[in-house]
């Protein structure tokens, strides 16, 4: 069996480098072009390309996939030409979370359960027939980054045991619609820009802190830290606990002892921030944020 893959990020890797482990024949890597990246703006190879370098596969890098929706938006004449059909790996349990953020969706609203499926592709994006499906757990504080480690790791194993199932032509097409009860809607997961990341401090306590995890590390929550003068500054927030219970401070104050904690005074609690981000400064745990940054209960955050 002669095996095309295509794919760009870490989560695609780990599927990669399962095929190969098993000796399967991949003929083509195809992936994203090669794009400037960071502060210094240096060119930078996708996960997948330095992969497929690093084991000697023939790498693809059509400029169409500059588009950042060319994968998910395959063109049909494409994906019709393997003989033994064109699949994908989606990390959620379809068809709850289609769309390009399904992992920080299912964590933003609170799900317990998330997983990943394998499915053939369609021309509607994440609609094709399920193969197979794997669940796993969301914990109570596991952070978007942690699910995805872990759905990385499930999901390579769900691509190897769906070649193998498509290799000896016996494995299941189930109609999504099979399996949405009707009790439930379906949830989607659309892509995240800048102001879905903006914290709303108004909104309850598990919301707040389920959005800080679901949007770390990558893009990250963020907020405003102001001083009693009115000035400004730009904070990311990737790690939070929230603290329940009757806050007797005015909402949206900051409550810190300027050394070791900083709390945010929400309307069922508090919540307490543990790893943080400065603009233009590298992330910190709270405590050494605090060292070089003066603040005190006087500040408020918006």
């Amino acid at each position: 069996m002669r095996i095309v893959f295509m794919g760009t990020p870490d989560f695609a890797v780990a599927s990669l480098d399962i095929l190969i482990k098993h000796q399967y024949n991949i003929v083509g890597v195809i992936t994203a072009p090669d794009k400037p990246a960071g502060r210094g703006q240096q060119i930078q190879q996708s996960a997948v390309k330095q992969y497929a370098l690093k084991h000697q596969l023939p790498v693809l890098q059509p400029e169409k996939l500059k588009d950042e929706h060319f994968l998910r938006m395959l063109p049909e004449v494409v994906w019709n030409m393997p003989r033994l059909g064109t699949f994908n790996l989606h990390g959620s349990l379809l068809p709850q979370y289609r769309g390009a953020a399904p992992i920080n969706w299912a964590v933003i609203n609170g799900e317990t359960e998330t997983g990943v499926s394998t499915f053939f592709l369609q021309q509607e994006i994440d609609t094709g027939k399920i193969i197979f499906q794997e669940k796993a757990p969301i914990h109570e504080n596991e952070t978007a980054g942690e699910v995805h480690d872990d759905l990385m790791h499930i999901g390579a194993n769900l691509v190897l045991k769906t070649v193998k199932a498509i290799e000896q032509n016996n494995y299941p097409q189930i109609d999504q619609a099979e399996l949405i009860p009707s009790t439930d809607t379906i949830k989607p997961a659309p892509k995240i820009f800048k102001e879905d990341c903006r914290i709303d401090w108004n909104r309850p306590i598990d919301t707040i802190h389920n959005h800080i995890r679901g949007l770390s590390p990558y893009p990250a929550a963020f907020t405003h830290f102001i001083n009693p003068n009115g000035q400004t500054f730009v904070v990311k927030i990737f790690l939070s606990i929230p603290e329940k219970g009757n806050a007797s401070q005015p909402l949206k104050q900051i409550i810190t002892d300027s050394r070791t904690f900083l709390k945010i005074a929400v309307k069922e609690g508090m919540i307490a921030i543990e790893e943080l981000q400065l603009a233009g400064k590298k992330k910190m745990r709270i405590q050494e944020f605090l060292r070089g940054f003066q603040i005190n209960n006087e500040w408020r955050v918006e």
